[in-house]
């Protein structure tokens, strides 16, 4: 029984440090995470709790998809050190939306990196689409790198063609 708890209890720390920014991670760090799959297999020897199959993590306004979650930690403190998600990855809060095959979350320097079947991120109607995306969440910057192929952004103007500003 310690086993399952200590792996909800871990993914509950990584779901609020992956997506703690700005005002509103306060907020989110008092909401309580429900988190939700097929499966859940702990290895204490190995350090992870994986998730798998149709696995929804829910805290807040934000949620995580994906076919399977691995969180990986630390021996000395048990405190999370990254997280993977595997497969059909979608990360949505608001107007904003991350789709890859694979998403990875680690502590040390707070970045999220999407790749595999062409990662793209999604904001309101603009978006962005690379080989590789990585958001660091503290500095709230990313580097979108193209690749093979190359970085594809479509981004929408207010006015729609209009000069904004212009006097009627």
């Amino acid at each position: 029984m310690r086993t399952g708890f200590l792996a909800v209890f871990l993914c509950m720390v990584m779901v609020a440090g992956v997506f703690a920014a700005g005002d509103s991670a306060t907020k989110r760090n008092d909401q309580p995470i429900k988190i939700k799959s097929n499966e859940l297999l702990t290895d204490n020897a190995a350090g992870t709790a994986t998730f798998s199959g149709n696995v929804v993590a829910r805290q807040d306004d934000l949620t995580i998809y994906s076919d399977r979650l691995v969180v990986y930690y630390a021996d000395k403190d048990k405190e999370v050190d990254r997280v993977e998600a595997f497969g059909n990855v979608r990360i949505v809060q608001e107007n904003r939306r991350g789709e890859a095959e694979h998403a990875v979350y680690e502590r040390r320097g707070a970045k999220i990196t999407l790749d595999g079947g062409k990662p793209k991120v999604f904001q309101g109607e603009d978006t962005v689409t690379g080989e590789v995306i990585t958001y660091f969440v503290d500095e709230q910057r990313s580097v979108v790198v193209g690749g093979k192929g190359r970085v594809e952004a479509t981004i929408n103007t207010k006015g729609k063609g209009q000069n904004v500003g212009a006097k009627p």
